[in-house]
């Protein structure tokens, strides 16, 4: 199949006007393929050649203004057409397949109950999997989609759908769209529908999950009112559309998409055991997003592939903010949860061989497929600091005022990030072009250190800066009071680079923190007292956001080679049994269990990072008996379960059900330990059994997979690898899973002899099943266990030597990556 280039784009749109889609779907003719006819309606601003986009299984007709075309003309993914100038109409009628991979029309049956639900992710190039289109985001179109479903099924689309007298669904015309924003979800729903601002809104999930989100429903729609009002009060342009769906949707690959009007979110958003408040949290966040995608990216969308930072950095800038603004009755400050974990993001993936600016350069994105690599950690994480950094530098009432113009000057139609900066620039006196250069254009993440000089009561503080950028930051500059307490003195707002230093009245400090609040995007350093300060007394710093500034610092320096992971562990234990924040204690531990225990600490220390571990575990659960803080215990239940290295206490769990002093073992806690129980060896395949039988769900089977491919049995590594690799039967959710499973530290010598057999297998499997499975291959199914030179050296053979598909490449070259880093970190 072709992929679409920048330049073939940019022709195609100057020489088309498209105005109008008629989509016809029909989804009763099979568990395989379904029926796909599409009419366009367009002009030709002059003779010439261009074509449209296709995947079907079968072509059957095509005709252009009356006229038929010849179906075997089709080559690839691409129907010729040769127009005259003017008015035109394309008329095509194909067979199209279902997809497992979560790509097109991704069609679940759940083993539950049965019932079949059908969606489509049509992002970037695969609306062509389910209608022709001239698939690229400038050519806007107004779509009507009928749907022909069966008898007991719902239709949800972009527009309020209805059902006709003769059975089929139609959806109201929709605005101008892309054709990447086209949404259709069915299948026997379970809604909760109510109204809003004059609006429906809808929330719909599968059958067997409707009491978990009927148990949640209010706290869902609470969040989804609060953050459409306050996008209202932020924003001039009211919200575009007729309605407001959400579907959570089974076997999603992203967290969610932001179709106009029918946003999808994976359907682990339905909560069916318990959870925290932070992953209350972060759905909510997810909420906002792709509700502000509403705004920028389907009101106004990029032109060409190289801006789809500008939708997703202020998505999840707008995200974090609006609900730390509309739900904080709720939630605590979001900005701790981004700091801790998606900053974390962001950082790694600008320190990769594979960073690229935020705002990439047009020419380093000249095709689809190169666009795909750029959703990571920088065109998320990283832009939405650099958007932070921006209002703290801007203000938010320039910002803000900014954003209203571009919406009016660009509504409905398509814009660049010139536009973008231009439209900023009108609201503002500051330099917002010479800012983007410097922000936007750059790669790679500065580090700020403070320096003191000075005696008695005169320091003047000194920000030596590595990098290049300009920040604002806030400077917290505390001391230790008699009890060991660090006291906040004052906080500091400093330009860097200074124009001079910083003079501070009173003794020296104890710690000075900069980037105090985390309002920039840049690594940290500590002078040599406020290190030791930091290292001592951390969790003795007053504000949660600090302590979780300091955490970042300590991370960095641990992947830096600058702090000993074994330290790092000592830190933790020191102080994380302390911790109230409950974001800081979920990564804080996260990356003990996962980079420490697992990577960066040599493999004769692991089992003692892991008993660290689970003594942080082990002192929370004391500290939580009172069930005052259940957040926090089920972190620590969670992070003892993953850090048994023996098998009883978590076995006795398992067979009585609960935890003593709580919490009883819902299905997320009895698959985790499950699984743990199989990588030590400790359950077997009658278990896992019998286990699924207990819990049958999509879930249960994810969790089976799991256990059963963490078996220390020949056998069982044997018929995973098979499935993985061997045939193409396991969807995108149980294909995880499965690899999930697979490689464990504990088992190296049971699994060593699949290393050299992943790479030609990954590529085969990328081949075969597309970008989505390959990025999944190169994710879950890496051997990131085996964390050695032999390792690496193979795997930068591949990558020199093996021709594979773009989106597996990038994936090694970050794994590979990582695996240098961890060599360095071990070798000291």
């Amino acid at each position: 199949m072709s992929v679409l280039t920048r330049d073939e784009a940019q022709t195609r749109a100057q020489l088309l006007d498209v105005h109008r889609y008629r989509v016809d779907l029909d989804l009763t003719t099979g568990d395989e393929t379904f029926e796909s006819t599409s009419t366009v309606r367009f002009t030709a601003r002059a003779a010439g050649d261009t074509f449209v986009e296709l995947k079907p299984a079968t072509l059957h007709s095509a005709t252009l203004d009356g006229a038929p075309l010849d179906p075997a003309a089709l080559d690839g993914n691409r129907l010729p057409l040769s127009l005259t100038e003017g008015e035109h109409e394309l008329r095509v009628t194909a067979t199209m397949r279902y997809s497992r991979t979560g790509e097109g029309m991704h069609r679940f049956t759940d083993p539950t109950d049965g019932e079949s639900y059908v969606y489509t992710q049509l992002f970037m190039e695969d609306v062509q999997r389910v209608f022709a289109a001239f698939d690229q985001p400038d050519l806007k179109a107004v779509f009507e989609v009928a749907v022909t479903a069966p008898d007991d099924w719902t239709v949800l689309a972009n527009g309020i759908t209805e059902r006709q007298p003769d059975g089929t669904w139609k959806a109201a015309p929709t605005p101008l769209l892309s054709t990447y924003f086209v949404c259709v979800a069915a299948g026997p729903w379970h809604s909760v529908r109510t109204e809003h601002a004059g609006l429906p809104f809808g929330i719909h999930c599968r059958r067997s999950l409707a009491p978990h989100l009927d148990a949640d429903a209010d706290e869902i729609l609470a969040v989804t009112k609060a953050c459409y009002d306050r996008y209202h009060e932020k924003f001039d342009e009211p919200y575009p559309f007729d309605s407001y769906d959400q579907a959570f949707v089974p076997e999603f690959n992203a967290g969610a998409m932001e179709n106009p009007g029918l946003v999808t979110f994976r359907d682990e958003f339905v909560f069916r055991s318990a959870v925290t408040v932070t992953e209350r949290q972060t759905r909510a966040m997810v909420i906002a997003h792709e509700m502000a995608h509403m705004w920028f990216g389907d009101l106004v969308t990029l032109r060409w592939w190289d801006d789809i930072w500008l939708n997703e950095s202020f998505a999840e800038y707008m995200g974090y903010q609006t609900v730390n603004e509309a739900c904080s009755d709720l939630f605590p400050d979001t900005w701790i949860d981004f700091g801790v974990t998606r900053k974390a993001w962001g950082y790694e993936a600008d320190q990769r061989p594979s960073t690229h600016p935020v705002a990439p350069d047009p020419e380093a994105v000249p095709d689809t497929a190169s666009a795909l690599l750029n959703f990571d950690g920088i065109s998320y994480a990283k832009g939405a600091s650099a958007l932070r950094q921006l209002v703290t530098w801007l203000g938010e009432k320039d910002f803000l005022a900014g954003i209203n113009i571009h919406f009016k000057r660009h509504k409905f139609g398509n814009a660049t990030l010139a536009d973008f900066i231009d439209n900023l620039a009108a609201a503002t006196d500051r330099d917002v072009h010479g800012w983007a250069e410097q922000w936007l254009r750059t790669t790679g993440v500065d580090t700020l250190t403070p320096r003191l000089d000075g005696e008695g009561l005169h320091w003047n503080l000194t920000v030596d800066r590595a990098g290049t950028r300009p920040h604002r930051i806030s400077v917290g500059v505390y001391d230790r009071d008699p009890s060991g307490d660090l006291v906040l003195r004052e906080h500091r707002e400093l330009d860097v680079p200074q124009d001079a230093p910083a003079a501070l009245t009173g003794p020296r400090p104890a710690l000075v923190v900069l980037n105090d609040g985390d309002l920039t995007y840049t690594k940290l350093r500590f002078d040599e007292v406020s290190a030791e300060s930091a290292l001592r007394g951390l969790s003795r710093v007053p504000d949660p956001l600090t302590r979780a500034v300091v955490w970042n610092a300590l991370r960095d320096q641990v992947r830096d080679g600058d702090l000993a992971p074994a330290d790092h562990l000592a830190v933790a234990g020191a102080h994380l049994a302390e911790e109230t924040e409950l974001a800081l204690v979920q990564g804080v531990l996260a990356f003990a269990r996962h980079q420490i225990a697992d990577r960066y600490g040599p493999a004769d220390q692991r089992p003692a990072a892991l008993a660290t571990i689970s003594g942080i575990a082990r002192a929370l659960l004391r500290r939580t008996e009172d069930g005052e803080a259940p957040g926090l215990r089920l972190t620590a239940v969670r992070a003892f379960v993953d850090s048994a290295t023996t098998p009883d206490k978590i076995a006795s769990w398992l067979d009585e059900g609960t935890v003593h002093g709580g919490p009883e073992l819902d299905p997320e806690l009895r698959w985790r330990i499950l699984a743990r129980l199989a990588v030590l060896g400790a359950t077997d395949e009658a278990a896992i059994a019998a286990e699924l039988e207990r819990d049958p769900s999509a879930t249960g089977r994810e969790g089976a997979a799991r256990c059963r491919a963490a078996l220390p049995d020949p056998e069982a590594k044997a018929a995973a690898w098979s499935a993985l690799f061997d045939s193409d039967d396991l969807s995108n959710y149980l294909f995880t899973a499965t690899a999930q499973g697979f490689w464990q530290p504990e088992q190296a010598d049971l699994v060593s002899e699949y290393v050299p057999r992943f790479y030609e297998a990954a590529v085969a499997l990328g081949d075969r099943r597309g970008p989505a499975m390959a990025e999944a291959a190169g994710r879950y199914a890496f051997p990131a266990y085996a964390v050695d030179a032999d390792s690496l050296a193979l795997g930068e053979r591949h990558l020199a030597d093996t021709p594979m598909i773009p989106a597996l490449r990038r994936k090694l070259v970050d794994q590979l990556d990582d695996l240098r880093r961890a060599l360095k970190v071990r070798e000291g």
